[in-house]
């Protein structure tokens, strides 16, 4: 009998018979294109790959893609990714949610998701603003924000969301942006590559109510200079002649030009096993109209491997299974017990 293959898909197997129904110009376009054209290359069949989001502008994804999907509640999207994984732990599963779905009202379910290590994809679409409820603060909004919920400026500190994925113990922790398509594309690989739960921070801009939010670090005129994409074993090297580097003195980063007292071998080498300076280059966060700041970092800060939740749970139910479990009543009773006179 001859060997029945599988059909090759295309980024069109992926896409939906549903009107994709975003603001014309809106960053998530570019995302769920991406999305789609990386699918093909996973290998995995689109009956075992499950999009689940939360309540946002980014969660009409699962509509637009052609696989198995879920459009959930505000928050927990995470928490319900964690149940099908735990139950299903051969599905590939995917979280779509925005800055306030994930870092707001599901902040706690976040953080759990990723210090727990499900083996998920958590992709973050981070516009610094509330666009389905129309532009109120988000978490992420910049200090100072003037929205319709803050008319004379929000006083909040806004979240660091990388920083934050650090220091719930993430796995692996990237970030990309929607006006790059080809780093959003390796970015989404490494992702999917990486087994734990992985936290993907994209920029996306919202065209309707918080317009250009990262357009220093997307338009052609000032992107060589404004951002820092990260190569594993390579110097931390930018610029529009790719002359600038930074360097560590002692624990902070330094901008310097490559043959004015400094060298190539003088920089900053990346190393995505080092928690340290992974750290140090989530920190590095300014405001790009301060003179002298340093480049936003894209790409991938922080990866390391570790048990995932769901391959120690199966593991604990079949030591159970394998010794003698104790009674029903034995278990409620527990080993604490007292006898009233």
């Amino acid at each position: 009998m001859s060997e029945v293959l599988a059909p090759t898909l295309t980024a069109k197997d992926f896409a939906t018979d549903q009107e994709v129904r975003w603001c014309p110009g809106c960053g998530d376009y570019s995302i769920l294109a991406q999305v789609q054209r990386i699918m093909p290359g996973l290998g995995i069949p689109k009956e075992n790959i499950v999009f689940i989001s939360g309540i946002g502008c980014s969660s009409r994804f699962p509509y637009y893609m052609n696989t198995y999907g879920m459009h959930s509640i505000h928050g927990r999207a995470t928490a319900i990714a964690s149940g099908l994984k735990a139950a299903r732990p051969e599905l590939s599963v995917w979280i779509v949610s925005g800055d306030g779905d994930s870092l707001s009202i599901g902040g706690n379910h976040t953080i759990h998701l990723l210090r727990r290590n499900f083996d998920v994809n958590l992709l973050v679409f981070n516009n610094q603003i509330y666009g389905l409820t129309k532009g109120q603060y988000s978490p992420t909004s910049e200090e100072n924000k003037i929205t319709k919920s803050t008319p004379f400026g929000s006083i909040d500190h806004p979240f660091n969301p990388a920083a934050l994925a650090l220091g719930a113990d993430a796995s692996f922790v990237a970030r990309t942006m929607d006006r790059d398509p080809k780093h959003m594309q390796a970015m989404l690989l490494r992702a999917n590559g990486h087994r734990g739960a992985s936290f993907l921070e994209i920029y996306q801009n919202c065209n309707i109510f918080n317009d250009g939010a990262f357009e220093i670090f997307t338009e052609k005129s000032t992107k060589p200079l404004e951002t820092l994409f990260l190569e594993q074993g390579k110097p931390l090297v930018f610029g529009a002649e790719g002359n600038k580097g930074l360097r560590l003195d002692g624990f902070k980063p330094q901008v310097v030009t490559i043959g004015e007292g400094y060298s190539a071998d003088d920089l900053w080498i990346h190393d995505e096993q080092d928690i340290y300076k992974a750290q140090i280059l989530t920190r590095i966060f300014d405001d790009p109209t301060i003179e002298g700041h340093l480049p936003r970092p894209f790409g991938v800060f922080y990866e390391t491997d570790r048990p995932c939740y769901e391959e120690m749970m199966a593991l604990q139910l079949e030591d159970a299974i394998a010794r003698k479990a104790p009674d029903l009543n034995a278990l409620l009773r527990g080993k604490e017990t007292w006898t009233v006179a």
